[in-house]
């Protein structure tokens, strides 16, 4: 039976080391906050993202936007929050309304401000190798692997998904530390071939039930990013949990698992740029 990796337990121990970390700085670090529209899960989102600030020792500044906001008054909103130095990381709630061209709302964040690393220009510092912040979820995936002892160097690793915020900043980061990474999508053939090699399977595709026993190697470390809501309500991932549990050495469930790390990551990478806005500051 696979041992089941505990994202709650390792997110409090990174938001213990954050605090601590925040609390050594002469100036408390701030995260920015903007939400658009009254989206109810987005809310619940930034009522956490305030929760975690709090115990963080973060300073939690929040924008609530009526839907209506046109697009020129939030880009004008980040301008100021690029200049305010009580602001090291800046984070707009997605998805935003219609009318506003969300890729153009978050390259307007500064990407000394972009806490969750979706910038154009920290994705090309994560390419290349260079320090950057990295998105909060393949970020959390990592410290689950770090603090269970699995490397994935040598290793066959196989993502499920191409996105720019999970699928293709995991598989770099797998490629950072050596693991042998094939991305697998929608136009993948054999798919089930695939991911039945890895010896680390991500997926973040967002299909209940797409991963089961068959589609996994015996002793696998099954990673499970996605959360989805079946008809009655209940959260599960991309993963059948209780039939890939028995053939794999580690999973993650959901929730639990991955999602309570992407959290803790942001209130590390508002950490990472405080510190560096304040080294400036010398």
């Amino acid at each position: 039976m696979a041992i089941i990796m505990d994202g709650k337990a390792l997110a409090k121990k990174v938001r213990l080391q954050v605090a601590e970390q925040a609390a050594r700085l002469p100036r408390q670090p701030g995260l920015a906050v903007i939400l658009v529209g009254d989206d109810p899960a987005s809310a619940v989102y930034v009522r956490n993202k305030e929760k975690d600030c709090q115990q963080c020792g973060i300073r939690s500044l929040e924008y609530r936007l009526p839907a209506e906001t046109s697009q020129q008054a939030l880009l004008a909103l980040i301008a100021r929050l690029n200049e305010d130095p009580a602001a090291d990381g800046i984070l707009v709630q997605l998805p935003l309304p219609r009318h506003i061209d969300s890729r153009a709302v978050l390259e307007a964040i500064r990407p000394d401000k972009d806490a969750d690393a979706f910038h154009p220009e920290n994705a090309g510092r994560m390419l290349t190798g260079e320090p950057a912040v990295w998105p909060c979820t393949p970020a959390g995936v990592m410290e689950l692997l770090h603090e269970y002892g699995i490397s994935p160097a040598g290793k066959r690793c196989v993502v499920l998904g191409r996105s720019n915020i999970v699928g293709k900043p995991m598989a770099l980061l797998l490629l950072r530390e050596n693991g042998t990474v094939t991305v697998c999508h929608s136009a993948t053939p054999d798919l089930e071939e695939a991911t039945r090699r890895a010896d680390i399977l991500v997926s973040a595709v967002g299909r209940p039930g797409l991963i089961g026993a068959a589609q996994v190697k015996e002793g696998a470390v099954v990673i499970d990013v996605a959360i989805n809501r079946t008809p009655e309500g209940r959260l599960c991932g991309d993963v059948d949990f209780d039939a890939v549990a028995p053939k794999a050495s580690y999973i993650t469930p959901v929730p639990g698992g991955v999602g309570p790390m992407t959290r803790a990551i942001l209130m590390k990478n508002v950490l990472a740029l405080a510190k560096m806005h304040q080294a400036e500051a010398k």
